[in-house]
């Protein structure tokens, strides 16, 4: 099992390339079941997700090859159309492969979702979306049976208890491609995500209007075409980049990204005193001096995102004051805080509000990642930390972030891969 041992202290600076986003390949990798033949993806990014895809992808009947971030998808006439429990069970984007067999094929079987245990995700609301587009769905035995001879569009509203859900707007909009007649989807997430997918699907002959705002029309069409598609940046690996700079004092430029997806990780920046300037598909950030603390609401595009909590808070731990952040997304998206705590974090936990009383200085200690983002911010907490810090369990940031320490190295960071063999 790796870990990464870092020495504190450095600042980062330099220029760096952000990969392509694992969150938009995924469903991308997906939608190309809706077609039979060839599509090509660039700007993939060689990561954990994927490749757990990928065989997803192969098991289902694809041929799948991955080389230099292009990855080329054969579909043939006919698939399997079960996502079977031993690679669903790994990451929970596999059930994206729900809503493209039940279009094409009428019937799906797949396992229920895991994951990352940041809390409950529930899948309720890409059922309610298939079951609008006219699928019976039974749940048993561990498995979502779907079927549907023929989808039918229809009005489709995707408000849940938890707010918005990427994964069922982009789920229900690769259905609704080859649904007969018209879909409207209401409550739609903004996500660029959904953007990129939605885009992606056009290319392939898809009729897709409105992605990027709360209402998304799809009139279904009766076959799509292979299409070739460039991957957009990873705004969440940007940020953690971001973030990791201004932890560390340094100034670094960040190319190859898209500052437009990044706006609510600038503003949060900026009021913090960090430089950021932002250019045509890069970033310059420069932090000099500590930061100023702020309080921060978690939100749905474009508010600040999830999967940038952990390394925000990781980033207010050294502010000159209290910071709060409230996350109202994942309500077990705190379980990095005992972790910060180690390396000398002043966090209180109240609700749903994480309290964070910044200090000068911490000291580099054993921690344990719990989850993708989480394992993100420890090892940049480990970059100020004085002294060595040993991040543990660094399969998780494996999932999402591609030669991760390789890029910080570049920077300047003093970080090493350790591999030590599982006890018997």
């Amino acid at each position: 099992m790796d870990k990464f041992i870092i020495q504190g202290g450095r600042s980062l600076s330099g220029m760096i390339r952000a990969s392509g986003a694992k969150n938009a390949v995924l469903p991308a990798m997906a939608a190309c079941l809706l077609a039979p033949g060839r599509s090509v993806l660039t700007n993939v990014p060689n990561v954990m997700d994927v490749r757990t895809m990928r065989r997803l992808l192969v098991r289902l009947g694809a041929k799948v090859d991955f080389e230099d971030n292009r990855m080329t998808v054969d579909v043939p006439e006919k698939l399997k159309c079960e996502a079977e429990y031993e690679i669903v069970k790994q990451m929970r984007a596999s059930y994206y492969v729900l809503g493209p067999l039940l279009a094409r094929f009428g019937r799906a079987k797949v396992s229920l979702p895991g994951g990352c245990s940041i809390g409950a995700r529930p899948i309720d609301l890409h059922l309610k979306g298939m079951e609008a587009l006219g699928a019976k769905i039974q749940i048993l035995h561990g498995y979502v049976e779907a079927q549907g001879r023929q989808l039918k569009g229809a009005r489709v509203l995707l408000a849940g208890t938890h707010g918005v859900s990427v994964g069922a707007t982009i789920n229900v909009m690769m259905a609704a491609a080859l649904a007969k007649g018209i879909t409207l989807i209401e409550s739609a997430a903004l996500e660029p995500e959904v953007v990129s997918t939605a885009q992606m699907l056009i290319s392939m002959g898809a009729d897709i209007t409105g992605a990027g705002t709360p209402v998304m029309t799809i009139a279904g069409v009766d076959g799509l075409r292979p299409a070739e598609t460039r991957m957009i940046p990873d705004r969440i690996e940007a940020g953690s980049l971001m973030i990791a700079a201004a932890i560390s004092g340094g100034c670094i430029t960040i190319e190859d990204c898209r500052p437009d997806h990044l706006g609510a990780v600038i503003e949060a920046l900026r009021a913090m005193g960090v430089k950021v300037a932002a250019g045509d598909e890069m970033v310059t950030v420069e932090a000099r001096r500590r930061v100023k603390p702020i309080d921060l609401t978690i939100a749905p595009y474009p508010g600040f995102p999830t999967d940038m909590q952990p390394q925000m808070m990781a980033l207010m731990a050294t502010a000159t004051g209290l910071s709060v952040i409230t996350e109202t997304i994942f309500e077990n998206r705190f379980m990095h805080v005992p972790e910060l705590q180690r390396l000398g974090a002043d966090i209180k936990i109240e609700g749903k509000s994480a309290v964070i009383k910044g200090v000068p200085e911490s000291t580099g200690a054993p921690v344990m990642g719990s989850d993708l983002r989480a394992s993100a911010a420890l090892v940049i907490a480990g970059l100020k930390a004085e002294g060595k810090t040993e991040v543990n369990r660094v399969y998780h940031l494996d999932r999402g972030y591609e030669r991760w320490e390789r890029k910080l190295k570049k920077l300047g960071a003093k970080i090493r891969r350790v591999h030590e063999p599982m006890a018997v």
